[in-house]
């Protein structure tokens, strides 16, 4: 759904525009490569949920939701949320064990180095953008700060965590 609303909110885009939108507002969220985004316009193509509106040079295709897209798009929106989602980071962190008390210490300290560089990131994201009051702009400020809060927990409890282990 990620695809099809970006399409949505940016009619006439093409793949690498979407990537790079993706790139600069969902990649904390829902980051996707450009096999990932070009498989997914295909399906949804063939879904009828988008549609070609434009081929350029070098066959640079433009995408358009469909009103069927459109209508799929609001249904996801609203419907509510069925099933819990899937942690697989805490999955990784439970099985952590096979690598022993130093190992998993080590995990660890690499995420929370690697969430405090992807926050520093994040942080430089929104310091480049140019942000308006409309209201896409107003919703990806909200989402980068979801990005920024989350990391700034996951390095909190990546050190609680390496706390826990140390205890005897």
């Amino acid at each position: 759904m990620a695809a099809l609303g970006l399409i949505a909110q940016h009619p006439r885009s093409s793949g690498y525009d979407l990537l790079k939108i993706f790139e600069r507002s969902l990649a904390n969220v829902w980051p996707a490569t450009q096999s990932q985004l070009y498989g997914e316009l295909s399906r949804l193509t063939d879904q009828g949920l988008i549609e070609v509106s434009a081929t350029g040079p070098r066959g640079r295709k433009e995408y358009l939701a469909t009103e069927t897209g459109r209508t799929a798009l609001r249904d996801w929106l609203t419907e509510e949320a069925a099933e819990p989602s899937r942690h697989p980071l805490m999955l990784k962190v439970f099985l952590l064990s096979e690598l022993g008390r130093s190992g998993a210490a080590d995990y660890l300290a690499g995420m929370a180095a690697g969430v405090a560089e992807y926050l520093e990131g994040l942080q430089r994201l929104e310091e480049s953008l140019d942000w308006s009051d409309s209201l896409d702009d107003r919703l990806g400020r909200i989402v980068l700060e979801w990005g920024k809060r989350t990391c700034r927990m996951q390095i909190e409890w990546a050190t609680w965590a390496q706390d826990e282990l140390s205890k005897p």
